[in-house]
C-alpha cells in the first residue's frame, strides 16, 4: 500500500539523480580540459553551482519529510543517508571545479612527460567509472555494486601513491607540470573516496549495516 510519505521519498531519490548526473558532467569536463588542454572553469563554475543549489533544495526536502511524517527505522535511515550523499554529489562539483581552476591558474598536461599523461588518463578513467556506479546506486541500489567500488578505490589509492613515487624517483623538469599534476591525481583520490562514501550510504539504506568500503 503507497503510504504519504513516499511519494516525498521519490522526490528525494530523483533529485539526487539528477545531481547524481549534473556531477558526472562536471568531473567529465574538467577532466577533459586539464587533459586535453582546454578552458573549461567558467562551464564547470555554473554546473557547481548547480549542484550546490540542488544540495539544498535536497535538504530541504528531506527536512520537510522528517518535521511533516517524524519517520522511524528504515524511513529515517534512508533519510539520513541520503542526506550525506547529496553531500558527496555536491563534493563532486567542487573537485571539478578545483581541477578547471588548475588549468587555468597553472596549466594542463601540455608540458608533462608522456608517463604523467598516461598515469592521469588512466586514473581519471577509473575514477570516472567510480562516478558512473555510484549514480547508478542511487537506481538500483546494488550491494554488490556498492562492494565493487571499495576494489576499484583501493586501485586508485594505488595509483595516487605510485604517482607520487615515480615522481620522486623520475622528477619532471616542468615545475608547473609537477604542481598541477599532484594536485589533480590528489583531487580524482579524494572523488574516489566520496564515491565509496555513496557506495557505503546505499549498503546502509539496504541492509542497515554500517560498512567501510575504503
Amino acid at each position: 500500500m503507497t503510504r504519504l510519505i513516499d511519494a516525498g521519498l521519490e522526490q528525494v531519490k530523483n533529485i539526487l539523480l539528477r545531481m547524481g548526473n549534473i556531477a558526472h558532467e562536471a568531473i567529465s569536463i574538467s577532466l577533459k580540459g586539464y587533459i586535453e588542454g582546454l578552458s573549461t572553469y567558467s562551464e564547470v563554475q555554473k554546473i557547481s553551482d548547480i549542484l550546490i543549489i540542488t544540495e539544498e533544495e535536497a535538504n530541504d526536502k528531506i527536512f520537510e519529510l522528517i518535521a511533516r511524517f517524524q519517520p522511524v527505522a528504515s524511513d529515517l535511515r534512508l533519510l539520513k543517508s541520503c542526506m550525506k550523499i547529496s553531500y558527496s554529489l555536491a563534493r563532486y562539483g567542487r573537485y571539478a571545479l578545483d581541477i578547471s581552476q588548475i588549468y587555468e591558474k597553472i596549466d594542463g598536461l601540455a608540458l608533462c612527460e608522456d608517463w604523467i599523461r598516461n598515469h592521469i588518463i588512466e586514473m581519471s578513467e577509473k575514477v570516472l567509472k567510480m562516478i558512473q556506479i555510484s549514480v547508478e546506486l542511487l537506481n538500483n541500489r546494488d550491494i554488490n555494486e556498492a562492494r565493487n567500488l571499495s576494489e576499484i578505490e583501493k586501485q586508485v589509492d594505488e595509483m595516487y601513491f605510485k604517482y607520487l613515487d615515480n615522481l620522486m624517483d623520475k622528477p619532471s623538469t616542468v615545475n608547473k607540470c609537477i604542481i598541477s599534476s599532484v594536485l589533480v591525481v590528489r583531487y580524482l583520490e579524494r572523488i574516489a573516496d566520496h564515491a565509496t562514501y555513496i557506495g557505503e550510504s546505499i549498503f546502509y539504506i539496504v541492509t542497515g549495516e554500517k560498512i567501510i568500503l575504503r
